[in-house]
C-alpha cells in the first residue's frame, strides 16, 4: 500500500513509499550528508535513486539542479511525485532509465558530484527468494553490478567531481580497488556503527576523478549511546536545513 511519508526526522520533506518496494533506510540519509557539495559545483546526480530520497535530502543542502536515475518505474513514478509534492520540480529530475543507458554524449563528463547507493549483495548471496521483483532488483545485483556503477560514474563525472556512495564494510576492498582502477582516487572514508560495542555495519567513501592520493579516514559516526538512545551526531542528522 502507498503511503505519504515524512523523511524520517524531515519534516519539511514528504516523500511516497509502498510496501511492495524496498523502503529508503537510514543508509541514503547518511549518504546524502555524507557527499561533499562544493560551491563550484554545478550538477549532481543520484544512481540509482529509487523513490528519491537522496535529491529530495540534497535540496535541501543546495540549490543545484539535481538528476535522479531509477531502472524501475514504479519507483521512478513515486520520486517524480514526491518531487511535485515538495515543489521541487524546478530544481529535480527523475530520469526512469537503466543507468548504463544514461551514459550518452551530452551527459559525458556533465556531473560534480555523484551520489550511489546501490544494490549490496551479489546474486548469489543470502536468500532472496521471497523477495519482491522491486525488492529484489534494490537488494541484489540482478540489473546492475558494483563495477557497473563505477564504469558509469567514470563517465559522467566532470574532472576532479566527486563520488560517493554507501555500502557494507564486507565489501570495502573491492570499491576501493574499484575507485582506483575507474580513475577515481578515494579520498574520504568513514565507519558507521549501531553503539560503539558493535562492529560497523556501513562505510560512506567518497573520492575525486583524477585526484591527489590522500585518504582522510573521518571519525567513526555512531548512532546510538550504549543505553539505547540516540547519539547527538545521529541527532543532528535531522536539523531541518534551510535554503
Amino acid at each position: 500500500m502507498e503511503v505519504l511519508n515524512d523523511i524520517l526526522g524531515y519534516k519539511n520533506r514528504k516523500i511516497y513509499q509502498d510496501d511492495d518496494c524496498f523502503a529508503f533506510s537510514l543508509d541514503s540519509v547518511m549518504l546524502a550528508n555524507f557527499a561533499t557539495i562544493r560551491l563550484r559545483d554545478r550538477k549532481i546526480l543520484d544512481l540509482g535513486c529509487g523513490n528519491g530520497v537522496i535529491p529530495l535530502i540534497l535540496s535541501l543542502r543546495c540549490n543545484k539542479p539535481i538528476v535522479g536515475i531509477e531502472i524501475q518505474s514504479k519507483l521512478a513514478d513515486m520520486a517524480k511525485r514526491s518531487v511535485e509534492y515538495n515543489n521541487l520540480d524546478s530544481q529535480i529530475a527523475i530520469v526512469n532509465s537503466d543507468m548504463k543507458l544514461y551514459v550518452k554524449p551530452e551527459n559525458i563528463g556533465m556531473f560534480d558530484l555523484i551520489t550511489c547507493n546501490p544494490p549490496y549483495f551479489k546474486v548469489n548471496e543470502k536468500n532472496y527468494f521471497n523477495l519482491s521483483p522491486q525488492k529484489l532488483i534494490a537488494r541484489h545485483e540482478v540489473k546492475i553490478t558494483l563495477s557497473d556503477v563505477f564504469s558509469v560514474s567514470k563517465k559522467l563525472l566532470a574532472n576532479n567531481g566527486n563520488f560517493a556512495m554507501v555500502h557494507r564494510p564486507e565489501r570495502l576492498l573491492e570499491i576501493l580497488t574499484l575507485f582506483r582502477e575507474n580513475g577515481i582516487e578515494p579520498k574520504r572514508l568513514q565507519f558507521v556503527y549501531e553503539k560503539v560495542s558493535k562492529e560497523s555495519t556501513l562505510v560512506l567513501v567518497e573520492g575525486q576523478k583524477n585526484g591527489k592520493p590522500g585518504l582522510k579516514i573521518e571519525k567513526p559516526f555512531i548512532l546510538y549511546n550504549e543505553d539505547g538512545s540516540k547519539t547527538l551526531e545521529y541527532e543532528n542528522l535531522f536539523v531541518e536545513v534551510l535554503k
